[in-house]
């Protein structure tokens, strides 16, 4: 994994805290992880990241980067709350956090923090912390997805937790992780125009993330992502029973939070059927794949969107509309197939795979893929800024 600084560039010699609350999924956990990484090479010492996500012990972490796991809270598929592994009210859970949080970061004192998506934290737990962090100096900045949900209900819940009154409150800047070209956040949100002035697109975070060294199965193989796994299992059930385009090996990259009970029966009745719960770098084994089939998450599609093998993402559609907007637009540019859920079936799977697997690679243009370059530019002059204020 290679994380050196530009030669010439100089360190920066600051301190960054990346949050993410992790309710679901990987995606946050993921995308903080890669960021740490591109924050360090562009001059931090060292990084801390907050995670509600134990997975992410099976993460190799850059150098300087270490990681706080805080008790876990898991959303269920109603869009309701609870606790992952304590039997505690999730409230009081909450209350945890809370306090571990504004203390781990009043101590760490980071000269940067990268909030995830939620500008006051998980129900509000970030908002001490924020205050503390404020009153020292730090510099924060508020990191978004490309899409929150569809346009209608991404601005009620803009509206909902505050997010404007969080921005004039406490932050610096607001990242948002796309091409505005493909999806507007500030139209989509309507961010009232008193705080669209924070907003820099910085493009997907898409080229240049770490890379691991990740063998790829033998042979020709299709593959499916599932990211995370925790609603994959209807993609999965039909991806195993999908005609196999010919010679190829199927693949299928669960995720570690697929029940057990689904891979266990997909194992056994799909013997041809190559079943791994986890792969740290996807995009290794998506370059050298006939044609891949995914889901919709923001990390998982932006890897892809970096290589030149054909995709078709199904998305997850409830309780958020977030990764069927993102793959009907990307879908419209030509950069990926997509396919409701509802019309999901073994024989259109199998057709889909035939078809994309005899496509001539073509890379994807036209859309701002250099996020990570941009986040590292940008970091680096709010390092450089809390540096001459400090």
């Amino acid at each position: 994994m290679n994380i050196g600084r530009t030669p010439g560039e100089r360190a920066v010699n600051g301190r960054v805290a990346l949050y993410g609350h992790d309710t679901m999924g990987l995606g946050h956990l993921r995308r903080n992880l890669a960021l740490s990484a591109a924050l360090r090479a562009a001059g931090a010492r060292e990084a801390l990241v907050l995670t509600g996500a134990r997975e992410v012990g099976r993460f190799p972490l850059p150098p300087g980067v270490d990681v706080l796991v805080l008790p876990g809270i898991a959303k269920r598929d109603d869009g309701t709350y609870r606790s992952r592994r304590l039997t505690a009210p999730v409230d009081d859970v909450v209350a945890l956090r809370r306090d571990v949080l504004r203390s781990a970061l009043t101590a760490f004192a980071p000269d940067l923090m990268v909030v995830d998506k939620v500008a006051r934290g998980f129900r509000g737990e970030l908002e001490p912390a924020l205050r503390a962090l404020r009153d020292r100096g730090t510099r924060l900045v508020l990191g978004l997805r490309d899409v929150l949900d569809a346009p209608a209900a991404a601005t009620a819940e803009w509206r909902r937790l505050r997010t404007t009154e969080a921005l004039r409150e406490h932050y610096d800047e607001v990242w948002v992780y796309g091409d505005r070209r493909v999806s507007d956040l500030a139209a989509d949100c309507a961010v009232p125009p008193s705080v669209r002035r924070l907003l820099t697109y910085t493009g997907f975070l898409a080229a240049g993330r770490p890379t691991a060294d990740v063998p790829p199965p033998e042979g020709p193989f299709t593959l499916c992502l599932l990211g995370g796994g925790q609603d994959g299992a209807a993609l999965a059930q039909a991806f195993a029973r999908a005609p196999r385009p010919t010679g190829t090996t199927p693949v299928l990259v669960t995720g570690p939070h697929l029940p057990s009970t689904v891979a266990d029966t997909l194992r056994a009745a799909h013997p041809g059927l190559c079943v791994v719960d986890f792969c740290e770098d996807p995009a290794a084994w998506a370059r050298r794949a006939a044609a891949v089939v995914c889901m919709g998450g923001y990390n998982t599609v932006a890897e892809l969107l970096a290589t030149d093998v054909p995709v078709l993402v199904v998305p997850r559609v409830a309780p958020r509309a977030e990764q069927l907007v993102r793959a009907r637009r990307l879908s419209e540019r030509g950069a990926v197939d997509d396919l409701h859920p509802a019309d999901l079936t073994p024989a259109l799977l199998g057709a889909w795979l035939s078809e994309a697997a005899r496509r001539p690679r073509t890379p994807r243009t036209g859309i701002d893929l250099d996020g990570m370059t941009r986040v590292g530019r940008l970091a680096r002059a709010h390092l450089e800024e809390a540096r001459r204020a400090g």
